[in-house]
């Protein structure tokens, strides 16, 4: 199985004249779908919904924030109407890389499958096994998971994935970052070989690539846009720092959120898990109204923490990459990079969480001296230079730009001055306490003599050692060669000889070695 070898489809321009009318859905899924207030399909949703209906394999490539959700949530929504669920044996899946992302698809289908009877499953983790085994008890139509949660229920033998029709992979390049590729594998053999199967990806590395090779068949290949981009709504900006010290940063931070106009709301991405828990408590200190969200906090916290931010009660989302994609929160004025991501791929998907639906957004990123080369990671990625932001109260980075090689030397320099000043106070110190420290005495001490003390003397009444009654020795006992000469009898107590005590040998011939004296009469020689 392997791609369409023709040139991939651009997916059609979402014009006025295209609308969800158009693409095939049912009239029940259109009803939702205009409830929600759209009626013009994005691009990838006007070249993917049709094909879907169709029951071709789908390959869609495009960036976050464009309606990938919906371009496969409708058409699944229309294929499943017609069908019943059976128990622990659902219809169709879809895995997603995140928690977060997987409730996001699952509030997709409750918003527009209300007219359609259909049940759903979400298995992530942080939630309880039996609640999520009664569902799979009953039967589901859809089944949302994320890959770790989906094979602990399959191995623990509540799962069958024998009856998928439809299998969904979103976020293929995000489940690769977070190796989740040897699990889709598996999952992909446990499922049937005549499934349909939607790909949806950002970007197609190496091994997305050879994945969809390997289990699609003769997909439909479709490009909303080109792979990596950034949205033209986003304002891009980067910041310099004169140095890398953590204060120094938090402190740039707070200088930018505060100094670069009105911010309505915004995401801090930050690379380590532990950098958001101090990000958070810093920015709660300097009075920020802010909170913390990563893999290693209660499923339950998370879901609150969304929801604050989401309703506007909390205004600024400290976050590591688990939330750069997922978060369907449309209206998100700023994103700011605490430092640039490892992957310039993770940049593209944090900025996109501002600028969606033709809004405009902001992103900032803080560069250090050490930030040198995730930063041209990023610009050659991009395709452009990012704008160098003027940021008031902000030290001017005397160092020199991090993009140049200069500016890292110097500072180098400086460390280095530094170290061996530290390292020159801190041998005067201890010359100083030696010289004030009072010396030793040379001068031979007087010998002592040490006086033993006499032995006490012995009392008269008190024996000597040698003056203690001896032991009386033993009777001399007679020589064994003496002993034989007395009668058995008076040394037994008159007890007869063992050898006396047998029964008479029978004289009809030899005795048999284990049987004793008694041999059986057909041993016996006749007569």
């Amino acid at each position: 199985m392997s791609s369409e070898n023709s040139a991939p489809e651009s997916a059609p321009e979402a014009k006025t004249q295209i609308t969800f009318d158009d693409l095939g859905l049912s009239a029940e899924t259109l009803r939702a779908v205009k409830e929600g207030g759209y009626n013009t399909p994005t691009p990838i949703q006007a070249a993917a919904i049709p094909e879907v209906l169709k029951g071709r394999d789908i390959l869609g490539i495009a960036q976050t924030g464009t309606g990938k959700t919906a371009a496969f949530t409708l058409p699944m929504i229309d294929i499943l109407a017609a069908g019943r669920a059976r128990a622990r044996m659902p219809r169709t899946l879809i895995l997603e890389p995140t928690r977060e992302l997987a409730a996001q698809v699952a509030e997709g289908f409750d918003k527009y499958g209300k007219y359609q009877k259909l049940t759903k499953a979400l298995l992530i983790g942080g939630v309880s096994f039996g609640d999520q085994d009664a569902l799979l008890a009953r039967g589901v139509d859809v089944l949302i998971a994320t890959p770790g949660r989906l094979l602990d229920h399959f191995e623990r033998g509540k799962l069958l994935l024998t009856g998928v029709q439809v299998m969904v992979v979103d976020e293929a390049d995000r489940m690769l970052d977070m190796g989740f590729i040897p699990d889709i594998e598996r999952i992909f053999k446990l499922t049937p070989f005549t499934r349909q199967t939607l790909f949806f990806s950002a970007t197609m590395p190496p091994e997305i690539t050879r994945i969809t090779e390997a289990f699609l068949s003769s997909p439909k290949r479709i490009e909303a846009s080109r792979p990596a981009t950034t949205a033209s709504t986003i304002t891009q900006r980067v910041v310099m720092l004169p140095g890398g010290d953590p204060r120094t940063r938090r402190a740039a931070l707070r200088a930018v959120m505060t100094g670069t106009g009105e911010v309505k709301n915004g995401i801090i991405f930050c690379n380590r898990k532990t950098d958001v828990d101090v990000v958070a408590l810093s920015l709660k200190r300097h009075g920020f109204n802010a909170a913390p969200i990563h893999g290693d906090l209660d499923q339950s916290l998370r879901t609150k923490t969304l929801d604050r931010f989401r309703s506007g009660d909390l205004q600024f989302l400290i976050a590591s990459d688990v939330a750069a994609r997922g978060l369907d929160v449309p209206d998100v004025s700023h994103v700011f990079n605490y430092e640039p991501p490892r992957s310039p791929d993770d940049y593209v998907h944090r900025i996109g969480r501002t600028g969606r639906a033709g809004r405009q957004g902001a992103s900032f990123t803080l560069v250090g001296p050490g930030d040198k080369k995730s930063l041209d990671a990023i610009e050659k990625l991009t395709g452009k230079p990012i704008e160098k932001a003027e940021v008031p109260g902000l030290p001017e980075a005397s160092l020199g730009d991090p993009r140049d090689s200069g500016g890292r030397g110097r500072r180098a320099e400086e460390l280095k001055k530094e170290h061996s000043k530290r390292i020159s106070e801190k041998k005067q110190k201890y010359v100083k306490r030696d010289e004030d420290r009072p010396t030793a005495s040379t001068e031979p001490l007087e010998r002592t003599e040490v006086k033993s003390e006499p032995r006490p003397a012995r009392r008269e009444d008190q024996p000597r050692r040698n003056d203690a009654p001896r032991r009386e020795p033993r009777a001399e006992q007679p020589r064994r060669e003496d002993r034989e000469d007395q009668p058995h009898q008076e040394n037994r107590n008159n007890q007869p000889r063992r050898d006396e005590r047998r029964p008479p040998r029978d004289d009809n011939g030899p005795s048999v070695t284990g049987f004793g004296d008694s041999m059986p009469a057909f041993l016996k020689p006749k007569k």
